[in-house]
């Protein structure tokens, strides 16, 4: 049995962050527990190798929702990082933070310091952006935050030109003075390498003597003395071991897997861990609850002009452009799929964007369900248009399923189940139409593919809503931050109620969705966390 000053259970995005943030100044031993193995990949150091991760078990969780009712009962393939850096090594690497309101929202709903003036300097302090510094943007964090211009295709440029014609405006950085307007995304990456926390966070670390490191070390419960948590139990090569934490016992597990790995300790909804066998620690009602994520729909196009489709549907294509990216580490290999975007207000009276865009130059309309595999597009010039709703207001929740920790728990987004989040759906995909028919792009569509202009009635909208919408893979709130311990599980300072030495520092305590994608913001939280948890530790 090993004893450290903190236990960090999941090296991924915000895991990361506090390994390397809480052993800084080599007064504390830290060990941090990651599940899966080493982020030594070129499908995850590769930017679009992420198609290949998405299916690849080796570093992937690869859970499935429950069937769900709002989308006619199909079940959600819920892909999540098991790996160094977590989902931070198999997303697609958009970077945004979200609105300075989503923020402002979290304060008000009684979490004292996570308001935009709180949060700003921690974005501002994990990131490098390669425009430099200024009031908004860091300029010598960790996280390299990469423009990727000189590699765009040049129909980005259409999309942006059509939004203008509709009157949103281009808008240089979504990470700045404002959010609102399309333009080009940035991307969590450094010289055509995708930049996880692993790379980020770790890499600079892993020398320290203060900082265990143990890869494929799968967490299975949390000891406690008491309703204090003294450590925890994991298995490694098959063996089970034992670490306790003479300070706290850190969850840092994502929004799937802690708010597992407290119910399978016994920190969750009482009648459920009866159910299952598993001896009730403290009765936390939270825990799995308030699950949000988003959901969106895709337009694709068939397109008058070329498209990535016509660079890489060949083999000599995928060749071509496989050694351009191995000699020069540039080319389309460098990107995201997702080029362009934007946030949008659908209708009038709302005071900031309802909508995220987003605008690939390359279409595939025979990819599995929520993938987009870039080096497999259609044989034919195509591009596609998605659009997210920001802030949905269905609740989903998350429970076990067993007491067998490698059981998978059992997931229930309820996606669509209030009438606003249908509503929201509808008017995205007719504010893609709209853009679609601004000359920059009707000029270059030859046809509308999927899902084709006869679908055109509000009923019609929500019928292929629930036959097509997708997750996002935007999960969080899951172990939610917030003033009640009846109904919150961790308080402002990201302490479980009732609870002594544990705290859950990762997406889950979101109090609510982000607008937008959330890896910064999760890493954020990491940034944060850290600081509050040596300022404790200081204290004691």
């Amino acid at each position: 049995m090993d004893r450290y000053d903190f236990v960090i259970v999941g090296a991924g995005s915000a895991g990361c962050v506090l390994a390397n943030r809480l052993s800084a100044d080599g007064k504390y031993r830290v060990l941090l527990l990651e599940a899966g193995g080493s982020d030594a990949s070129l499908w995850i150091w590769m930017p679009i190798g992420y198609g290949k991760t998405f299916y690849r078990k080796s570093v992937n969780w690869m859970y499935q929702s429950q069937p769900d009712a709002g989308l006619n009962g199909r079940v959600s393939y819920w892909p999540r990082g098991k790996v160094m850096g977590g989902s931070s090594s198999i997303n697609a690497m958009v970077y945004v933070r979200g609105q300075a309101e989503d923020f402002e929202d979290w304060r008000a709903m009684g979490n004292p310091g996570w308001g935009w003036d709180d949060v700003l300097p921690y974005f501002r302090k994990s990131e490098s952006n390669d425009r430099g510094a200024d009031d908004w943007r860091g300029g010598d964090g960790p996280l390299a935050v990469s423009t990727m211009d000189r590699y765009l295709h040049p129909l980005c440029q259409n999309f942006i030109k059509a939004g203008e014609q509709i009157q949103v405006p281009h808008n240089p950085d979504f990470n700045g003075a404002r959010q609102e307007g399309v333009g080009t995304y940035q991307n969590t990456a450094r010289d055509g390498m995708r930049m996880s926390t692993a790379r980020a966070y770790i890499r600079p670390a892993r020398g320290r003597a203060n900082l265990r490191i143990e890869k494929r070390a799968m967490a299975t419960r949390l000891i406690f003395d008491g309703t204090r948590a003294g450590g925890v139990e994991y298995v490694q090569n098959g063996k089970t071991c034992r670490a306790m934490a003479s300070r706290e016992v850190i969850v840092s597990a994502g929004a799937v897997n802690s708010p597992q790995l407290l119910q399978l300790s016994g920190v969750g909804p009482g009648a459920l861990l009866r159910e299952h066998g598993v001896d009730v620690v403290q009765d936390t009602p939270g825990v799995g609850q308030h699950l949000q994520d988003h959901l969106g729909m895709d337009f694709l196009y068939r397109s008058k002009l070329p498209t990535l489709n016509n660079q890489l549907h060949s083999w000599y294509g995928k060749l071509w452009q496989g050694m351009r990216y191995v000699l020069t580490r540039g080319g389309p290999l460098s990107l995201g799929v997702n080029q362009g975007g934007g946030f949008v207000r659908t209708r009038a009276g709302l005071t900031r964007p309802n909508m995220q865009l987003f605008f690939s130059p390359v279409s595939y309309t025979k990819a599995p369900p929520g993938k987009r595999p870039l080096m497999n597009p259609d044989p034919f010039a195509g591009f596609l248009i998605g659009s997210q709703p920001t802030r949905p207001t269905s609740r989903g929740h998350i429970e076990i399923a067993s007491a067998d920790p490698f059981a998978p728990p059992a997931i229930h987004p309820n996606y669509l189940s209030t009438d606003f989040d249908m509503q929201e759906q509808i008017e995205g995909l007719r504010f893609i139409r709209k853009l679609a028919a601004a000359p920059a792009l009707a000029d270059i569509i030859e046809a509308e593919i999927v899902p084709g202009r006869d679908v055109q009635s509000d009923a019609d909208f929500a019928a292929d809503v629930r036959a097509r919408a997708g997750t996002v893979f935007h999960p969080v709130s899951t172990c939610r931050m917030g003033p009640d311990p009846q109904v919150d599980v961790v308080d402002s300072r990201l302490r479980v109620y009732g609870l002594q030495g544990l705290r859950v520092v990762d997406a889950s305590i979101f109090p609510t969705l982000t607008s937008g994608n959330t890896n910064a913001p999760a890493i954020m939280v990491g940034e944060k966390g850290a600081d509050m948890i040596l300022e404790d530790a200081k204290g004691q």
